[in-house]
């Protein structure tokens, strides 16, 4: 397990159905706006979290791949649809089904990210826990952040080649 300054309780928040966490940051995943669901499902206030990196929410049983595999898509100016599990401030965690897409400015040269986050189907957090939990083994084997990513990753990939499958079509069969 990866090291947290705030440690998971195993409580989880939900969101409901209809609604929508919403967060903008800059180039660098820093945190420059979020909306009244965000503060409320997270438990931070908007000081706390306003030019903040945006993974102060990380959960350790998130695998760091994934995050690898989101920050390649949105360097190449793509979307990324992922699972993501966060940590609230208080340690407990809530799943979200995240959308997230580059900004664009002037030029149309990226000047920050914007993501969106709703409540995923028990269904697909049921089958995303086993394989996440896999990466996270794979990850927690190396020693330092570098080899766990690129071993985390490697895994990712043999997993979705074994599917004959890409991670985007990996959410998409998960999603309702």
């Amino acid at each position: 397990m990866k090291a947290s300054l705030v440690q998971p309780t195993g409580v989880e928040r939900k969101l409901l159905d209809h609604e929508l966490i919403v967060s903008k940051s800059d180039l660098h995943g820093v945190i420059t706006y979020v909306n009244d669901v965000f503060l409320r499902i997270s438990g931070y206030t908007e000081a706390e979290v306003l030019g903040k990196p945006h993974s102060v929410l990380r959960h350790p049983e998130m695998p760091r791949a994934v995050f690898r595999l989101l920050w390649k898509a949105l360097q190449e100016g793509r979307e990324c649809f992922a699972y993501v599990v966060n940590l609230a401030k208080n340690g407990d965690h809530y799943w979200v089904h995240a959308h997230v897409t580059p900004t664009f400015g002037a030029g149309n040269k990226v000047v920050g990210y914007h993501s969106n986050r709703r409540a995923p189907s028990p269904d697909a957090i049921g089958r995303v826990v086993p394989v996440y939990r896999k990466l996270c083994a794979e990850e927690d084997r190396h020693g330092d952040a570098s080899s766990a990513v690129k071993a985390g990753t490697a895994l990712l990939d043999r997993t979705l080649q074994s599917a004959g499958m890409t991670y985007d079509q990996y959410v998409w069969e998960l999603t309702p």
